[in-house]
């Protein structure tokens, strides 16, 4: 099965930690936090890899290679300019002819992926976003569902009024179609969450919420790069 990694981020917020190492290269319980990731993607199937490059572009090839070591395959897409979450799968549409993964690189997490991938095909959905309980919802993107399942209301970074009750939170993992990529911008930046999901919202577009099973430690700022530290280092979080 085949994944797009977005890998591509220049981690202005971990400075200057990220100033000669890139954002999904920072270590965690010893090993690249991008280790980890594919070790999770192989372990559910998804082995032909896009990960896209910007920040640093030869520290990641450098390390993970062609994957093989993590039985994976990768294929980099490097970008002078960043494109954004859902404009980096521009370059390569070519290559997502079927339904694929989208995992964002700078989350560690230990999801069900499978779970996931057996939600999107029986949803018969163009996309299916994968969602947790977390807190913190101003900082992240947050999202409704409604008696099916189905995805009614999406805020990225709500002011505090905005937070609603039963929020569930937008994990940077995501199953699509390749119907998809009609609502990407043929051009500049694109970004999921704030434009190509709300605008398959507002032409009714159907699209899925799977409470994902697992848990996930975001690294984008200092505070929780270290609380994912702390908890891989006590054992409270399993590696995948």
């Amino acid at each position: 099965m085949k994944a797009m990694v977005l890998a591509a981020g220049a981690g202005s917020r971990l400075r200057p930690l990220t100033d000669h190492c890139p954002k999904p290269m920072v270590p965690i319980g010893g090993q690249p936090l991008l280790v980890h990731v594919l070790r999770l993607l192989a372990k559910h199937g998804f082995t032909d890899l896009v990960i896209n490059l910007h920040h640093l572009p030869e520290v990641i090839e450098g390390h993970l290679g062609d994957g093989a070591l993590w039985g994976v395959r990768i294929t980099y897409s490097y970008e002078p300019v960043l494109l954004g979450t859902a404009g980096a799968l521009r370059p390569v549409a070519a290559f997502f002819d079927e339904p694929f993964l989208v995992y964002y690189g700078d989350n560690l997490a230990n999801f069900d992926l499978g779970a996931l991938w057996s939600h999107h095909r029986a949803a018969s959905v163009p996309a299916t976003l994968g969602l947790l309980p977390m807190d913190e919802p101003t900082t992240r993107g947050i999202v409704g569902l409604d008696g099916r399942g189905r995805v009614n209301r999406m805020i990225e970074k709500p002011r505090p009024e905005q937070v609603f009750a039963d929020y569930l939170v937008n994990a940077g993992t995501y199953v699509l179609d390749p119907s998809v990529f009609q609502f990407i911008a043929p051009s500049g930046t694109c970004d999921f969450a704030s434009q190509v999901f709300p605008a398959m919202l507002a032409g009714a577009v159907p699209l899925a919420g799977h409470r994902l099973r697992g848990d996930l430690l975001s690294t984008d700022t200092h505070a929780r790069y270290r609380q994912a530290e702390a908890a891989v280092a006590s054992g409270a979080f399993a590696l995948p």
